[in-house]
């Protein structure tokens, strides 16, 4: 006999709540009990009673409920069932996670929070429920083929075809759609009060900037020009992810006759280990978009920097596309050059960075990665499983760039100690993103080895996981079509292992996707900054003139596209829950819950740095701020 206290608790969010009655019983490891009780499940509440059974229940491992309906099935979000009870003293509460929406009629069974644990104590229980969990999710969750050549993404042809437990909650989606809404809105309300049909200037750009003006903002807007904002932008702007250090002169850089000057330059800063390049030749042969039956047009850059003393970051050349052996040798420019052909130059550059930040660095190495982690871990790993609960996310040209990208992806390029080693901006003072990047990779870390640590006891545990290791190949050789040539393990064999990739992991689909996404609206709402398209091939001399450059840069139409897409992207989200403070609560008992706590406290020691240094700074860098980071990628 027992006497048990249980909380039932709903969701808060649009419809968490349901009017069908909820069922349920208690399963341990002797019996199990019909609790009796018929409970209204009501949003945002949690639903407390008392009940006494007859039966010795013995340590509890699932929950088992059944949603009743009578007239109308109406879904019900269940975030957790606690129970506190006579086996276990009543001062330790027994948590039973779901964090999902119940359907139908069928009885769902939820295993204990502790379950990893008491793996040996009920193997039979546990390994019998998540075999048919995982048969069940990966009917759910399959995998499709979106184009040749790129990693693999969920078979789902809009958000309808996802199972309803990954779609957007009800208030997110009235949101996302609202703000379509109102950008189509304000793109047509630009058109008719600024009466602009072409630009005569630049500063006829500032007439489509209206919302949300930053400090960052303004400071793009006043300094876009400026060659040490220029190479900023590469440490620490909204694509960090390019700028290397050179180890040798490129063999694209064609020096023409009568600059030999530039030469010893170049090879004297290469000696000091100051030479900096950022080669965009990915682009190289990509055939350009057509707009509104308009022709648009391309570069393939290469960009050569100086370190200077005091940090700054100064271009000393422009190359616009590699030497062809069919056309004369493309132009060197140069900041002696005209005020405009350079400015027109850098442009090129900065068009060119959108298309591999938006390609490339945001949608591929965030994004697309983090849905391949996602249907891997649903087919892989049941809900019981300790890495499930840790990384747990909730054409034409273009179509070419990312098949680029993809071959190209390595698995070292996606972990910042690795990634910043490789490019040689390690120990950079001015290099901000770096730096952010590396203490929030060891504060993940630090996590993550505490989480692992804590299920498994050794190396030998993680290599006799068949689930972690059929996680690994699902991910390396199916959703990222074998991608072991470029790095990414096939299998585990030390916690170490498991530790750095699921670090990556995380990293990935929180920090990296705050680098990359946070801010677009600042960097892209200043359209010269980073124009979106450009409308007239690359110049092939150094004849520049004004209207050659407006006739270059986006029209009216495109830049107010661009800063309409900008803010939607990078807004934050009204529902934005920070790294680390994920609400829910998968694991239970005092090992996993310090672990978290010393993470929370580990970001917001870090959240303190940046505040403190950037107080300092005359541009702060604040995309890697902790309490700035989602928990997931999220839009």
């Amino acid at each position: 006999m027992g006497h048990y206290r249980v909380a039932v608790a709903t969701g808060s969010f649009a419809f968490s709540g349901s009017v069908n009655s909820v069922q349920l019983w208690l399963v341990g490891l002797r019996a199990e009990a019909e609790l009796g009780m018929t409970l209204w499940p009501i949003k945002g509440q949690t639903m407390n009673f008392e009940v006494d059974v007859s039966e010795d229940l013995g340590p509890l491992v699932f929950v088992k409920l059944r949603k009743i309906h009578l007239l109308v099935k109406d879904a019900w979000f269940c975030n957790h069932i606690t129970v506190w009870g006579s086996e276990q003293s009543m001062e330790k509460e027994v948590v039973f996670p779901c964090y999902r929406w119940v359907q139908g009629d069928d009885i769902i069974c939820l295993p204990v929070a502790t379950a990893w644990m008491m793996r040996n104590e009920a193997q039979g229980l546990f390994q019998k429920h998540a075999e048919e969990e995982l048969e069940e999710r990966r009917t759910l969750y399959r995998w499709a083929t979106w184009k040749e050549g790129i990693p693999l993404s969920v078979d789902a042809a809009s958000e309808k075809d996802l199972p309803v437990d990954v779609r957007f909650y009800e208030g997110k989606k009235i949101d996302f759609e609202g703000t379509q809404v109102a950008g189509v809105i304000e793109i047509g309300l630009k058109r008719l009060y600024t009466c602009l049909s072409s630009w005569d200037s630049l500063e006829d750009f500032n007439q489509i900037v209206w919302r949300n003006k930053s400090a960052l903002s303004e400071r793009v807007r006043q300094s876009w020009k400026d060659d040490d904002f220029f190479g900023y932008q590469f440490l620490n702007g909204i694509n960090p992810t390019l700028l290397r250090r050179s180890t040798s002169l490129p063999t694209r850089l064609v020096i023409p006759p009568g600059t030999e000057g530039l030469q010893a330059q170049l090879e004297r800063k290469l000696q000091e280990g100051r030479l900096f390049e950022a080669d965009y030749s990915l682009l190289a042969g990509i055939q350009a978009n057509e707009i509104q039956g308009e022709r648009q047009h391309l570069a393939a850059p290469l960009v050569m920097f100086k370190m200077e003393p005091d940090g700054k970051l100064l271009p000393m050349a422009i190359q616009l596309q590699p030497p062809c052996s069919d056309s004369p040798v493309p132009p060197l420019f140069l900041p002696s050059d005209p005020s405009l052909t350079w400015l027109l130059a850098k442009a090129w550059v900065k068009n060119s960075d959108f298309q591999l930040h938006e390609l490339q660095a945001h949608l591929l190495k965030t994004h697309l990665m983090a849905e391949v982690f996602a249907v891997a871990t649903m087919r892989c790993l049941p809900g019981m499983h300790p890495i499930f609960k840790v990384v747990n996310t909730g054409g034409g040209g273009h179509l070419d760039v990312l098949r680029r990208a993809t071959a190209c992806l390595t698995y070292r390029s996606l972990c910042p100690p690795d990634d910043l080693a490789d490019r040689g901006l390690l120990g950079l003072p001015s290099a901000l993103y770096a730096h952010d990047a590396l203490r929030l990779w060891d504060i993940i870390s630090r996590y993550v080895q505490g989480m692992v640590q804590l299920h498994y006891s050794g190396d030998e545990v993680v290599q006799s996981d068949p689930e972690l290791q059929a996680w690994c190949r699902e991910i390396t050789e199916i959703g990222l079509c074998g991608a072991q040539d470029r790095g990414f393990p096939v299998s585990f064999q030390s916690r170490a292992e498991l530790c750095y990739f699921v670090t990556m992991c995380i990293f990935t689909c929180s920090a990296q996707h705050s680098a990359v996404n946070q801010g677009q609206l600042d960097w892209y709402g200043w359209v010269p900054n980073a124009p979106c398209t450009m409308r007239q091939p690359p110049p092939t001399t150094k004849d520049v003139t004004l209207e050659m450059v407006m006739a270059t840069l986006p029209n009216v139409h495109q830049a107010c596209l661009q800063i309409t897409i900008s803010w939607h992207l990078g807004r934050f989200q009204p529902d934005m829950v920070p790294l680390g403070h994920h609400k829910e609560e998968y694991f239970s008992g005092p090992g996993p819950k310090a672990v978290l706590r010393r993470f929370q406290d580990d970001l917001e020691t870090l959240e303190g740095e940046i505040v403190a240094r950037n107080k300092g700074l005359d541009l702060p860098y604040e995309h890697l701020k902790p309490k700035r980071i989602e928990n997931s990628v999220t839009i």
